[in-house]
């Protein structure tokens, strides 16, 4: 299995992330702890932090075995951002690490020091740093870049579940507040990661958790995607809490063949048995102006045999409350019913290519739709590009249609475009 075809699933659904979850969690996958320990000992050159002790050990959380690793220092103090981005990146490369892990170090922790700047209101180089200062946060992503070498995971395609971000209220260097902390929150905003609160009311994710998240996720998903699992590694938090496993999940594992594009939508539908055709037609404009994907509407018979329709519509799930509210308003509806499923969708470009048929040339539209590997599987010409075409030559539209679609096979195989899943 070649590292493109490997899939990883960072499941944080459940009991959010921190950067020691997510570290020991990959030691749990598999990477070497001696490797990742000497990646953290870099740090003490720097002198910021003296000598420092690094433990892994194996640990249960709520019966479940997983992974731990605790790491101590002589000096426990505040450090300011500039000096600590300095630590993270001065520190992969002596390691002499891919640049892909340079890469992920660097970015996560200026993410998360750039976030503590703007939240603070100061430069970089000048945000003094309290928790974020501490060991923990330069030794857990020098270790996960470590540790992600090692699995060679940079070149796999990274799922990540919503993040779970708890609740309730904690105490940190600025008082009390509402978990999340705000850096948390505001990483995690940056890059439009779901969120779920709860299901404790207790900080779940910290702010090295949702910089390691956005900067290492390609995409996010309510479900697993379809693979072949080959390792799966268990990191515990710190606390044992007392209505679940603390613990964050990874996943690896080989994708089932090649595989469609997904994403994932709401359908918003409802049953309606007193509305005119005029209303609903009025109803269908209003969605579609609005960001519905598509709206049907349905015959149907309703409760005491009466003939209504089922209006069911497709929309992106951050349209969603705004369109059952339309619908709601529009047609008196009680209450509508809404699901979040997943799509499985080709992805589709347009293509413009000049044909010409019966000595009349024109440039027409192509729709040329992909799987994930960019294997052609359909094309289609745009229709009133071809109805333009057909009411120029004369010729009936299902015969200047095909004639369309084969000279637009015949120009994406002359660009190399492969054809050989069209059916």
């Amino acid at each position: 299995m070649t590292p493109q075809e490997r899939t990883v699933i960072i499941d944080c659904r459940s009991a959010g992330i921190s950067g020691d979850m997510f570290l020991s969690a990959l030691i749990d996958l598999g990477a070497d702890p001696e490797r990742v320990i000497e990646a953290i000992k870099t740090i003490e050159s720097t002198g910021e932090y003296g000598e420092i002790e690094v433990k892994i050990k194996d640990v249960y959380r709520r019966g479940i075995q997983a992974k731990s690793i605790s790491i101590t220092t002589e000096k426990v103090h505040g450090i300011r951002g500039g000096e600590i981005i300095k630590i993270v990146e001065e520190g992969v490369k002596k390691l002499n690490l891919s640049d892909d892990a340079f890469r992920f170090a660097s970015g996560t922790i200026r993410t998360l020091i750039e976030t503590e700047a703007r939240i603070h209101g100061r430069k970089i180089e000048d945000v003094h740093l309290h928790e974020a200062g501490q060991i923990d946060t330069p030794a857990d992503i020098i270790g996960a870049a470590a540790a992600l070498d090692d699995l060679d995971l940079f070149d796999a395609k990274v799922y990540s579940t919503p993040v779970a971000v708890g609740g309730g209220l904690l105490k940190f260097s600025h008082g009390i507040m509402s978990s999340p902390a705000p850096a948390t929150l505001e990483i995690l905003k940056s890059r439009k990661a779901p969120i779920i609160g709860g299901p404790v009311a207790s900080e779940l994710t910290t702010p090295t958790g949702a910089a390691i998240i956005v900067n290492l996720t390609d995409e996010y998903t309510q479900f697993y995607p379809p693979i072949k699992p080959s390792g799966i590694g268990y990191g515990a938090g710190k606390r044992d809490l007392k209505d679940m496993p603390n613990i964050l999940r990874i996943i690896t594992g080989e994708p089932l063949g090649y595989h469609l594009p997904r994403d994932e939508v709401s359908v918003i539908e409802t049953n309606l048995d007193d509305i005119s055709g005029e209303v609903i037609g009025h109803l269908i404009n209003e969605l579609l102006v609005k960001g519905a994907r598509d709206v049907n509407v349905i015959p149907i018979f309703t409760k005491k045999n009466r003939p209504g329709y089922m209006l069911k519509v497709i929309a992106d799930i951050e349209d969603a409350e705004e369109l059952s509210r339309t619908i709601i308003e529009e047609t008196g509806s009680l209450g509508v019913r809404i699901q979040r499923c997943e799509r499985r969708i080709l992805n589709r470009e347009s293509v413009p290519i000049k044909v010409r048929i019966f000595d009349v040339e024109d440039t027409i539209k192509i729709k040329v739709s992909m799987d994930s590997e960019g294997r052609v599987l359909q094309i289609k010409p745009e229709y009133e590009d071809v109805k333009r075409l057909a009411y120029r030559t004369g010729k009936p539209i299902r015969v200047v249609m095909e004639m369309v679609r084969e000279k637009a096979r015949e120009e994406l195989k002359r660009v190399k475009r492969d054809y050989s899943k069209i059916f």
